[in-house]
């Protein structure tokens, strides 16, 4: 096997390991973060609900808008596979140790730079914390700054955004060495402290009688940092000696001796970053468009009841979706850097399409099984976790509608993923513009439904869908015409289910809303139904699952065979 054989064979195993460990992680989280809102939320009133989401939309927008770019720019630079492997092998006699610790020279410089670009996040998060600090504090409304320790939390948030921050340099050594199985024990951590903050501080308040508001999210904002920075200083603890870079910001000696912060590599990352920061402003505005269009025109209830909809309606979409997205960019953007020659290799190109149609095929296998089958039981499951306070057919009805909005998300995720990793910047240019109108689309959309037709939350979701779909016909577009120009072609067979599984899921929709079983099915008989369905689809789609599993079979023997033996064997 040649060498480029092997570097695009060890990419696709890193990035299918590093999705199962990220898949956990978020499924771990989120298995914190839902006990610990079992354990408050039939106490906690609608109206707090809505401050904590506005609190949470703060928390998002000043780690987005400062570390979102400077992160695609990074992740656009070659994965170090092989660097660990190179270290205490060399022989400075040997031609080749003596090229090959050239190269090790030449990795280690990159990385020192991405180390180094990394903390502009932190400089840049400074300047956007003063700024929205400074917005949400002076322009909150009277029902929301008179609620207690409305500005305490607002600050403490800001702190504990500011010290996530703090450990980018830190991801961007994860990443750039693909060190899955530490970030996954250190995020894990993080997700268990943070929950556990929230729900002692929201209990010892319930119990002693003090009104705290929603500073006990607050709290878990600040734990979830301060354990962030901890756990990843242990976990990288003596790994930057071994790779001859420093995780703070260093000078690096030139061969004529001359010092500077950013290798003649960087400039390209910071040009790029400076590109995808403009267009990550509208991406963010039509990302979060719907908290911030509710919270400036809706009450605190109604964004509670939203909060709760998207909270759970948005779980499979976080530990599923999410954890997928971030993997596959990884892996794109490293199958795709041409490194300044212009040419990608066919190889890498392919090995990317076959990444990009497993992970659109399986997302519409899971959207045939969910569009049925979430409408049912979700508001089901709500009534038994949620109490009396939150079973409302309001609220019911709302999370079945969020079911159909969960694929787009999905397509939408791995879509532009794809694009952040394969264009170019003059084409990320043009995708801001693009982003820009489809801003309008949905501003325009959220009008329609909300204002003119009057459905509140309901019509939220409806332009959420809109908005989604613009974007993911967009998305598609620019990669069937990425793939034409490299002679590699993309059927639509290729990303969609057999005929039989649509059909299928067409006539149980049919017969699921025809017999009104949404509003009237108990739980027992809509979880009967699903495993039946299920099993159908299972069976019609049998040749495809089983590609899968002999593939995942393979891979966890390849491993196995790949164990070090110990010497003298």
């Amino acid at each position: 096997m040649s060498p480029v054989d092997e570097n695009v064979s060890a990419m696709l195993a890193s990035s299918a390991s590093g999705t199962t460990l990220m898949i956990l992680v978020q499924l771990a989280s989120r298995v914190f973060t839902f006990t610990a809102n079992q354990l408050i939320l039939r106490g906690l009133p609608p109206a707090i609900l809505g401050i904590a989401s506005q609190l949470e939309l703060y928390f998002i927008s000043i780690l987005y808008f400062s570390r979102e770019s400077i992160r695609v720019a990074i992740q656009r630079q070659p994965l170090q596979l092989n660097s660990i492997a190179m270290s205490g092998h060399e022989d400075d006699t040997d031609p080749a140790s003596k090229k090959a610790s050239d190269v090790s020279e030449a990795r280690t410089i990159a990385s020192q730079s991405a180390v180094n670009m990394s903390y502009l996040s932190l400089v840049l998060g400074f300047l956007f914390a003063m700024v929205f600090a400074a917005s949400y504090i002076q322009f909150a409304p009277s029902e929301v700054s008179q609620l207690p320790f409305y500005h305490a939390s607002v600050v403490i948030t800001t702190v504990a955004s500011l010290m996530e921050l703090s450990a980018e340099p830190f991801f961007t050594v994860v990443q750039q060495y693909m060190l899955h199985r530490k970030r996954a024990v250190v995020e894990m951590s993080a997700a268990f402290v943070k929950s556990l903050a929230t729900c002692l501080s929201y209990t010892w308040a319930a119990r002693t009688g003090h009104a705290v508001g929603a500073l006990p999210f607050s709290l878990g904002y600040l734990c979830y940092s301060s354990t962030l920075i901890c756990g990843y200083m242990l976990a990288l603890r003596g790994g930057t000696d071994k790779w001859n870079f420093s995780i703070f910001p260093t000078k690096m000696k030139s061969r004529n001796g001359s010092e500077y912060l950013f290798e003649r590599f960087s400039w390209p990352m910071i040009t790029l970053s400076t590109n995808v920061f403009f267009q990550s402003v509208i991406k963010h505005i039509l990302t979060q468009g719907d908290s911030m269009m509710l919270a400036t025109m809706t009450s605190l209830e109604d964004q509670g009841i939203y909060a709760l909809a998207s909270n759970y309606g948005g779980l499979m979409a976080r530990v599923l979706f999410q954890p997928i997205e971030e993997s596959s960019r990884t892996l794109f953007s490293s199958l795709l850097n041409s490194g300044g020659t212009g040419k990608l290799s066919g190889k890498n190109v392919n090995a990317a399409k076959s990444q990009l149609t497993e992970v659109v095929r399986a997302y519409s296998l899971i959207a045939v099984v969910g569009f049925p089958l979430g409408p049912a039981l979700v508001p089901q499951v709500l009534h038994v976790l949620g109490g009396r306070s939150w079973a409302s057919p309001r609220v019911s009805s709302l999370l079945s509608l969020y079911c159909y909005y969960i694929p787009f998300l999905a397509f939408n995720g791995i879509s532009e993923a794809f694009v952040s990793s394969a264009a170019n910047p003059a084409e990320l240019r043009k995708q801001a513009v693009w982003m820009g109108g489809f801003s309008a689309c949905f501003a325009s959309a959220a009008y329609l439904f909300l204002k003119v037709g009057g459905l509140g939350a309901h019509g939220m979701v409806y332009a959420n869908i809109v908005n989604m779909a613009v974007r993911i016909v967009w998305s598609f577009s620019f990669i069937q015409s990425f793939f034409s120009r490299h002679k590699s072609g993309m059927a639509l067979s290729e990303l969609t289910p057999r005929p039989l599984t649509c059909i299928a899921g067409v006539i149980v929709c049919m017969i699921l809303t025809t017999r009104q079983l949404y509003a009237s099915v108990n739980t027992g008989d809509a979880l009967s139904f699903g495993a039946v369905y299920i099993l159908v689809v299972s069976y019609l789609e049998r040749r495809y699952l089983m590609v899968y599993y002999t593939k995942a079979r393979e891979v966890v023997r390849s491993k196995t065979s790949k164990t070090p033996k110990p010497k003298g064997e």
